[in-house]
């Protein structure tokens, strides 16, 4: 008598949803939970409850908003990463400032979706992270492109662009960083090059643009 063997149940993806917004995450919860193969085990909304819920709940899959009050995304999923090395977020955020696009990856996202992403676009995505492929919605990859071509700043010439784009003076810059006035002046200089802008205005405007600052 032939015996024929049971369809072994499909695993179903668990996933975690981080966002500060309710109807944000209300609405993620719907489009995942209508799918037979996703279920939806916790959310959070903000890092440190981020940490939390995945401790708890070690999820398939987070999708993680990257601005959040208490902590951010990035430092959220950094934390994550650091604990469990199988970790597999998914940033879903509004914004495509080249600059948190890098950050959030740099931490260890293996996905990167805009919120006006379609539903099918979503559930493609968790599907694809989930198969341990990296998923970069077509936006997001051209302006990582841009960012991976464009010259990096360093960590004192964005400490002087972040004051800078607050307003300060040369002379206030370098009173507040401990630097002289013409070291300030040559780290604007730079920032201008790599910016490729003439003026500290226009600086101000492809700086926030770009995510590096904000006003």
């Amino acid at each position: 008598m032939s015996h024929t063997p049971h369809p072994t149940p499909h695993t179903v993806i668990r996933i975690l949803i981080v966002d500060d917004h309710s109807l944000v995450t209300e609405g993620l919860a719907n489009i995942i939970n209508y799918d037979p193969e996703m279920t939806v085990v916790a959310q959070a909304e903000d890092g440190q409850q981020a940490i939390d819920r995945y401790r708890e709940h070690q999820p398939d899959i987070t999708l993680m908003d990257l601005r959040m009050p208490k902590m951010g995304g990035v430092e959220a999923i950094t934390a994550i990463c650091a604990e469990f090395k199988s970790a597999r977020i998914i940033v879903l955020t509004t914004y495509d400032g080249d600059e948190d696009i890098y950050r959030g990856l740099q931490a260890g996202a293996q996905g990167y979706l805009l919120k006006d992403a379609k539903p099918s676009e979503l559930l493609n995505a968790i599907r694809v992270v989930h198969s341990g492929q990296r998923y970069v919605s077509q936006t997001v990859a051209s302006k990582l492109v841009e960012r991976m071509n464009s010259p990096v700043l360093s960590e004192r010439e964005l400490e002087v662009f972040r004051l800078m784009a607050q307003g300060l003076s040369n002379q206030d810059i370098g009173a507040a960083l401990n630097i002289g006035e013409s070291t300030v002046k040559s780290h604007v200089t730079h920032i201008l090059s790599k910016l490729g802008v003439s003026d500290r205005m226009q600086a101000v405007i492809v700086g926030v643009k770009r995510g590096l600052v904000s006003l």
